[in-house]
């Protein structure tokens, strides 16, 4: 007999025979290779039994010549199910259809809360979410992780010392707690000019204040530069002086080098694959095939799938593969002081002001130990020294 379970899926029809030559008949089908299995009596001369769907041209024509009369009561199996399905697609379609909007209206961002920060912070925070991605109406599928957003906000803001990132339900919670700010002096809009670095002075131009200091001078941390008093000792006057004094300033660096390296970097290729995840299974939907690389790095992320307040045990899974390689560096000691000078020259522009400007550099020591080449640096910087600093009530 055929697998009964591949014939319940491919069809099966309920059949009930009556007639006095009934055997005769059963007979006629076994020799015809025309299985029925069930078979029960419901009378003396009737029978019911279960036929595949397949063999119903082949029964007709085997009792066609008999004196039986057939009866065909259902049909069972795949292909009536798909019929009555067809039969009620509306309704289907329309459930299902149903479902997944639920579904999608359950992992979208609805809401943004920030707690702990000022007005002009909680701006400053959403707009840096908006260039980021997170914003409300989104699918969390296309947001990043929380860890990948609390590191990127702290990155991005200068005024926050910690930042606590939670996606409850459909709403993100940010606890933030901000830098303190030092307490502001109690000022009358008056000021001094002071040093903010030791420097010698190589230009000044004084707006408004009593110049303290000339061309030349060389002057420390601190050191007045110009008075906001002016006039006579017996009628001074407070003004709010204003000057721009450039100073040559000193930096001292220090950098070790390697002279052989061996690192990796990314080619820039990259191949994106999209699964869905249903308990240990996953079903690729985009991005198909093996990339062709002698190394990789693969990244993934799992962003579960959620129904109102529950979690599915499905999941949205965004795979990406780059492609990875290895490359060995070598410096003669030449090039590698060549190299160091540059780091060094560009760590330190990158800590200056805009306006200043590194006038020198000067070699101090350098030396080759453990494969390493050790320079230390002495720069030149000309740059703003001049800070206000407030006339305090009763100075």
């Amino acid at each position: 007999m055929k697998n009964q379970w591949i014939t319940s899926f491919r069809g099966k029809v309920f059949v009930k025979m009556e007639g006095r030559l009934i055997e005769g008949v059963i007979n006629q089908l076994l020799r015809s290779n025309i299985s029925i299995w069930n078979v029960k009596r419901a009378g003396t001369e009737t029978i019911t039994f279960y036929l595949a769907l397949e063999d119903v041209h082949n029964f007709r024509r085997a009792v066609r010549s008999s004196e039986c009369k057939v009866t065909f009561l259902r049909g069972q199996g795949g292909p009536f199910l798909l019929k009555r399905a067809l039969k009620n697609a509306g309704f289907l379609l329309g459930g299902f259809a149903f479902l997944i909007m639920i579904i999608l209206l359950s992992n979208m961002v609805w809401g943004i809360q920030i707690k702990g920060a000022t007005p002009e912070t909680e701006y400053n925070i959403r707009k840096e979410l908006t260039d980021m991605g997170v914003t409300t109406g989104k699918l969390q599928f296309s947001i990043p992780d929380v860890e990948s957003i609390q590191m990127e906000l702290s990155s991005r803001m200068d005024n926050i010392t910690w930042v606590g990132v939670e996606l409850r339900g459909t709403t993100y919670h940010f606890q933030v707690v901000e830098k303190n700010a030092p307490e502001q002096v109690e000022s009358t809009g008056l000021q001094h000019i002071v040093a903010n670095k030791t420097a010698v002075i190589v230009e000044m131009f004084v707006e408004e204040g009593d110049p303290q200091v000339k061309v030349n001078d060389y002057v420390k941390k601190g050191q007045l530069l110009v008075s906001g008093v002016i006039g006579t000792e017996k009628k001074p006057k407070g003004v709010p002086a204003k000057a721009k004094i450039m100073g040559e300033t000193w930096y001292k660096t220090a950098v070790e080098l390697p002279l052989n390296t061996d690192f990796a970097v990314f080619s820039g290729n990259e191949e994106r694959k999209h699964y869905i995840e249903i308990g240990s299974w996953r079903i690729p939907i985009w991005g198909f095939g093996k990339p062709d690389y002698k190394e990789e790095v693969t990244e993934e992320t799992k962003k579960p799938v959620k129904l109102l307040k529950w979690q599915l045990p499905i999941a949205y899974i965004d795979k990406s593969i780059k492609e990875k390689e290895n490359i060995k560096r070598a410096y003669t000691k030449e090039e590698a002081v060549k190299e160091a000078k540059k780091l060094a020259k560009n760590n330190l522009e990158s800590s200056l002001p805009d306006e200043a400007e590194i006038v020198s550099e000067k070699i101090l020591q350098e030396k080759v130990e453990n494969g390493k080449v050790k320079v230390n640096l002495h720069f030149k910087v000309v740059e703003n020294i001049a800070e206000g600093q407030p006339i305090i009530q009763g100075d």
